[in-house]
């Protein structure tokens, strides 16, 4: 039997992968109207702990877990869990299809910070395709037209809180073992979010307690699949399947919450997609993009936890 190409192969893996996300999703807007995202986290966390514990100790090269940069790695951990945090609110609040057009802005919000705090040079077709996005994110809000809600803002955090962790990646990744960025936000998740729970806490069904564990344990698998996607393909090919979401986002809004997109969330979504594309085919380009800040990002879903293998970042594994 003919082995499949490593394209179509990385594809297989990021559209499989991607599904799984948006699978993980739907399990948190169901959990949410019975749990507080805090609780939700908490668990999911927990249960995710071990299989990412143990991907850790099978790497021999790791040796110890101390950070080169304590305060930057600490400032990463906070912004995954603030992002995390975040995303899960808006999935429970607002339609599937409107939170993945909002999260979609990640990829421009990246291009925007990577020239203060990386020294990117952006010149103007992705500067223009960066303001066509922000067109798209209006399109999308509808500002004056319709409420604008807790939801909208917290979506739009979680990008923010993704892209920001994303920079500091970039420019700490070199210097600091794969183990250290796994390990720091989960043990910080767990600690803050435990704090928190007498506070939140709901006797949680057995059910929905195996629920949450499916949300720790599909954000390990899906973040697994997109990275071999990473290792199987190029870059430029891989990334923008992440917008197969948008699809997964419609069917299942469809299926479980009765959610019908309207034209407005299909337009903005339509224009925030392709100026993403366009922002990764520039930067795919030859002696256009001298750091590559967003194909460099191969877990575009930060909101949903630590990469298992962030080497694919180009950072050390020793």
């Amino acid at each position: 039997m003919t082995k499949p190409a490593p394209t179509v192969q990385g594809l297989g893996f990021a559209f499989l992968g991607f599904a799984v996300f948006a699978t993980h999703d739907v399990l948190i807007k169901t959990l949410g109207n019975s749990y507080s995202i805090f609780q939700i986290i908490f668990f999911a966390t927990l249960f995710s702990f071990v299989p990412m514990t143990v991907t850790m100790l099978a790497d021999r090269k790791v040796d110890n877990f101390l950070p080169h940069h304590p305060w930057l790695v600490l400032l990463r951990a906070c912004l995954m869990i603030a992002g995390m945090s975040c995303a899960f609110y808006a999935f429970v609040t607002l339609p599937l299809a409107q939170v993945y057009s909002l999260l979609f802005s990640f990829p421009l919000i990246v291009t925007v910070l990577s020239v203060p705090l990386l020294g990117e040079v952006v010149r103007g077709q992705r500067w223009a395709a960066v303001g066509v996005g922000l067109i798209g994110v209006l399109v999308v809000l509808r500002p004056g037209a319709t409420d604008l809600t807790l939801g909208h803002l917290a979506a739009l955090t979680a990008a923010s809180c993704s892209a920001l962790a994303t920079i500091l990646v970039r420019k700490i990744g070199s210097k600091e073992r794969s183990a250290v960025l796994i390990l720091y936000p989960m043990l910080l998740a767990v600690l803050v979010m435990g704090m928190l729970q007498p506070a939140v806490y709901q006797p949680t069904e057995l059910l929905h307690l195996g629920m949450m564990a499916m949300v720790g344990l599909l954000s390990v698998g899906a973040q697994h699949l997109v990275i071999l996607a990473y290792r199987a393909a190029p870059a430029a090919v891989i990334a923008p399947s992440q917008y197969s979401q948008i699809i997964w986002a419609t069917v299942f809004g469809a299926l479980f919450f009765n959610e019908r997109p309207d034209m407005y969330v299909a337009i903005g979504a339509g224009i925030i997609i392709a100026s993403g594309i366009f922002v990764v085919w520039r930067e795919s380009r030859e002696d256009v993009s001298p750091r590559t800040p967003v194909l460099k990002a191969p877990n575009p879903r930060m909101d949903a936890g630590p990469s298992p293998r962030p080497k694919q970042l180009g950072l050390p594994e020793e």
